[in-house]
């Protein structure tokens, strides 16, 4: 839905056509391919392949398009990435739709727009603690997965599972699971 918006109202712009919308990672770069855009709009947390997996990949495959990334958390970990890969914009899901269709414009010329409000929630919060393998472990969590179940979906022991959850809580100070869930979709460090 919120896809769909933003491209009825970046289609009203007289100077901006938009070329192709796809819902997961994976789509992006045959699109992209199929397509050319100037800049693609991606959202960092897509299923499939994330945002920045996918910048990453038309900056090898497409050099010359160029990339703006959506979140609505920010993540010191995830604007260095984005920087290191060569993303050229990074702006808030929320952002209004005539600030995007302006960043949209700026990158096309060859600006880099990086949000001020991402960047000094991101480093207020600090860097990620949790490893690769917790945030793996914590995202499936949050999207309703007991312990057995992600323990078979990620290879691992259900005790395993259990001593990664107990390292998440003591790592970022959470009560509970449901604690460190909020805690680290609220700080950008899990996009579930």
């Amino acid at each position: 839905m919120v896809r769909g918006a933003l491209v009825a109202l970046l289609s009203l712009e007289p100077d901006l056509e938009v070329v192709a919308e796809v819902a997961e990672g994976t789509a992006i770069l045959p699109n992209a391919l199929t397509h050319r855009p100037d800049v693609a709009v991606l959202d960092i947390g897509l299923p499939g392949i994330d945002g920045l997996a996918a910048a990453g990949a038309l900056g090898q495959q497409l050099p010359t398009c160029r990339t703006i990334m959506l979140t609505s958390h920010a993540d010191s970990a995830n604007i260095a990435r984005a920087m290191l890969i060569g993303v050229s914009g990074f702006l808030p899901k929320d952002a209004p739709p005539a600030r995007l269709a302006d960043a949209i414009r700026r990158v096309h010329r060859g600006e880099r727009v990086i949000d001020s409000e991402i960047v000094v929630a991101a480093f207020h919060h600090g860097p990620n603690p949790l490893t690769e393998r917790e945030r793996d472990v914590l995202t499936h969590v949050a999207k309703g997965s007991d312990v057995s179940d992600v323990a078979a979906k990620l290879y691992l022991a259900p005790g395993t599972v259990r001593n990664y959850l107990s390292a998440i809580m003591s790592k970022i100070g959470a009560r509970n699971r449901v604690d460190a869930i909020r805690i680290a979709r609220d700080r950008g460090w899990i996009s579930a």
